[in-house]
């Protein structure tokens, strides 16, 4: 008799359900037991994503149809504003599953920045008081205890693991903190939209969501905790033309420190973290070092302006920035060592 856990996942037809299929394929401990996907009901996962051809998955089906009593966790792949209300019955059918949430309904811990970031009033603000932010590094205790988890954006993933560390031990003002990131085309999800063609995202560097994207009060959210006080930063995201990647440069502003200093930071915080490292210095982090793995890379560089540093982070957009985080939390949140299924080597070249 199998004691392995059954999962379900909501969302499976996207990118990011589809790299938490591909993910847990593979992890001893969990049987991925139901997908989702309305649109494409009744398909099997293979007709939608070819490159599952050798798997033996159960068929797409509607959320609805699902028997939510007989799964030990579910991760929610869904657009923001559809989750919420899903969520919200699955957990009233089964109180006691976990619930991997990848998208950014539950992140926002004040209901009045969601309303005005989201454009509508929260529809499970019960549930909100309960969800932990999953950014494992930072909150491993919660997340281990935990029935909801948020999980983070891609890009506040990305900058929050290099920057967090110095603004807790003000190493930086806060209050001048400028976020240049860039992500490749996944990030934009696998609806048909006319800046996501080949020939309008190929051969070109394209920002987007200029000071109105809404990770900006995520980041803000986790930056100002750390600091100890509300902050606004500088966010311009940008559409680089590749499949998968995100690299954020952050320029920062140092108080009484140096850029040695900010590693060193880095290097004490990261020092037990089996997926952030910092490289060695003077390595610049790239988006080939990590594609297809859970692994951060980051570093710190002397500007040429007085009293000023840049931090570089890197990540892939649809592991670490998405599926393989959630693997990462529920491993926590179901007794499993933290690294299962998530060792695999970045894809090079």
């Amino acid at each position: 008799m199998s004691t392995k856990k059954k999962i379900g996942i909501l969302g499976a037809s996207g990118y990011t359900g589809a790299d938490a299929v591909r993910l847990l394929a593979r992890h001893p401990h969990v049987e991925i037991a139901a997908l989702t996907a309305n649109t494409h009901a009744g398909k099997a996962m293979d007709e939608v994503f070819s490159h599952f051809f050798m798997l033996d998955l159960p068929r797409l089906m509607e959320w609805e149809k699902v028997d939510w009593t007989k799964l030990d966790a579910v991760f929610c792949g869904l657009p923001h504003g559809t989750t919420q209300e899903i969520i919200a019955a699955v957990l009233k059918v089964n109180p006691k599953i976990k619930i991997l949430d990848m998208s950014a309904d539950f992140r926002l811990r004040d209901m009045e920045t969601y309303a005005k970031w989201y454009g509508h009033e929260h529809r499970a603000a019960s549930l909100q008081g309960e969800a932990v932010y999953g950014l494992t590094e930072f909150y491993r205790e919660k997340i281990t205890s935990a029935r909801l988890v948020a999980c983070p954006g891609c890009y506040p993933t990305a900058a929050l693991l290099g920057l967090v560390p110095l603004a807790r031990a003000k190493l930086i003002d806060a209050d001048d903190i400028i976020i240049d990131a860039k992500s490749g085309v996944t990030g934009a999800g696998r609806g048909l939209k006319q800046n996501t063609l080949f020939s309008e995202a190929g051969e070109g560097l394209s920002p987007y969501s200029v000071g109105t994207h809404r990770h900006a009060p995520e980041i803000e959210q986790e930056i100002g905790g750390a600091a100890g006080s509300a902050v606004t930063v500088n966010f311009t995201p940008h559409l680089i033309p590749m499949s998968r990647g995100e690299l954020c440069t952050s320029y920062v502003k140092l108080k009484g420190a140096t850029p040695d200093d900010l590693r060193t930071a880095l290097e004490e915080a990261y020092r037990d973290e089996p997926f952030v490292y910092v490289a060695k210095k003077g390595l610049l982090p790239q988006t080939q070092n990590v594609r297809g793995s859970n692994y951060v890379q980051v570093n710190v560089f002397a500007d040429r302006i007085k009293d000023r540093a840049i931090v570089i982070s890197t990540l892939d957009n649809l592991v670490k920035g998405s599926a393989g985080q959630a693997i990462q939390n529920m491993n926590l949140m179901l007794g499993f060592p933290e690294t299962t299924g998530l060792e695999q080597i970045a894809l090079f070249p």
